[in-house]
């Protein structure tokens, strides 16, 4: 008997190839040896990885499709050439039904879900617990997940007999052809709910809003993803719930600007200060200041880090860094004091304008790369 390789990775017949991806990433969590050792696990694994190859490979899919089974010798177009294995009938068998598949488990797992999240840059250097609405499937209390408004069990489909398909006669150019399509009184599952769920309409399930809390820890990133297990939605006859991945973004800052964990913060200082030196403060993330040391003949763009003063490291000890960047100021209105201050420092000091020619390694000069510049 042919496998049931939706039924292995719990999809539907018309899953898509994201779909037949997700189903497998949640069962391998569950059954991949370095998560569970026992045979039993490493059987169960290579059954999915066997039922995921088959299911994204068109051509073995549309065997399966049509009953085959395209892992067996002779189970779908393998095996069938020469006439060999079984003759012709079998591949007219394997091309127009005959070949019976095991119905569909009322009982799936559900899908995962995605929210997203807005938190600021305090927020995330100190980390936060943020409430979030989710809208998504959740178990049906009236019927506990059964579908049935005593919690009786499913009976079988007085329909396809159980079996979760059905067969039909149809005329074709080689004469009288069965084919075997869904039950449409089960949908594939072989049985049937004789008295569904009032609330639920034997699903098992319904939609509803949930409020949930999410811990979101200090360092976090704008795009990273908080994976709360077993908070997504509920699957199809009250199967177990997929996970919920928070994704966070943080807001951009009016004073810091992030880069990885570092922290880049520009600094306005007046041409006397960064001639003579003086000390600044900054309000820092986690409320406090932040004291900078502006050296001395300090020039226009350069940089001062002050290490470990910068986001903290995701799960991890230590910090980034705070990196401030200098812009000089040169003052447009001078009084007749200042301006014969300035003019006795100019006089009194050896430094003379000149005009330099700059090049780089590669014998561009100053005025190319200027020139490039106001090309783009």
């Amino acid at each position: 008997m042919a496998r049931d390789y939706y039924g292995i990775l719990g999809v539907d017949q018309e899953a898509t190839e994201q779909e037949i991806k997700k189903a497998y990433r949640k069962l391998a969590r569950k059954y991949h040896p370095d998560v569970n050792p026992s045979e039993e696990a490493a059987e169960k694994f290579a059954e999915i990885a066997a039922a995921q190859e088959v299911l994204l490979d068109p051509q073995k899919r549309a065997i399966v499709d049509r009953g085959g089974d395209p892992m067996e010798a002779g189970g779908g177009m393998g095996g069938a050439a020469g006439f060999g294995g079984g003759g012709l009938g079998d591949i007219f068998e394997a091309f127009f039904g005959g070949g019976a598949r095991q119905p569909r488990s009322r009982v799936q797992p559900g899908n995962d879900a995605l929210l997203r999240t807005a938190i600021t840059l305090e927020e995330a250097f100190a980390g936060v617990k943020k409430d979030v609405t989710v809208d998504t499937a959740v178990l049906c209390e009236k019927c506990h997940g059964t579908g049935s408004k005593t919690e009786a069990k499913p009976v079988p489909c007085g329909t396809c007999g159980g079996a979760g398909q059905v067969q039909e006669m149809q005329q074709s150019f080689l004469g009288n052809v069965m084919t075997t399509r869904e039950c449409p009184t089960c949908h594939g599952y072989g049985e049937v709910i004789k008295d569904p769920c009032t609330q639920c309409a034997g699903d098992g399930r319904v939609r509803a809003t949930r409020d949930l809390t999410v811990n979101i820890p200090a360092g976090i990133n704008s795009g990273m993803r908080i994976r709360m297990a077993d908070q997504g939605e509920v699957g199809h006859g009250g199967g177990p719930a997929g996970d919920l991945y928070v994704e966070v973004q943080v807001k951009p800052h009016p004073v810091f600007v992030r880069e990885n964990n570092d922290l880049h913060v520009r600094l306005t200082v007046p041409m006397y200060d960064a001639a003579l030196g003086t000390e600044l403060t900054v309000d820092n993330l986690a409320g406090k200041q932040t004291t900078i040391d502006v050296p001395g003949g300090t020039q226009p763009g350069d940089t001062i880090h002050l290490p470990g003063e910068g986001m903290p490291r995701l799960r991890a000890e230590g910090a980034g860094d705070m990196i401030a960047h200098v812009q000089v100021t040169v003052p447009t209105a001078l009084t007749n004091e200042e301006r014969a201050a300035l003019t006795d420092l100019r006089d009194g000091h050896p430094d003379n304008p000149e005009v330099h020619v700059e090049s780089d390694e590669h014998g561009e000069g100053f005025f190319s790369r200027m020139r490039d510049r106001f090309r783009r």
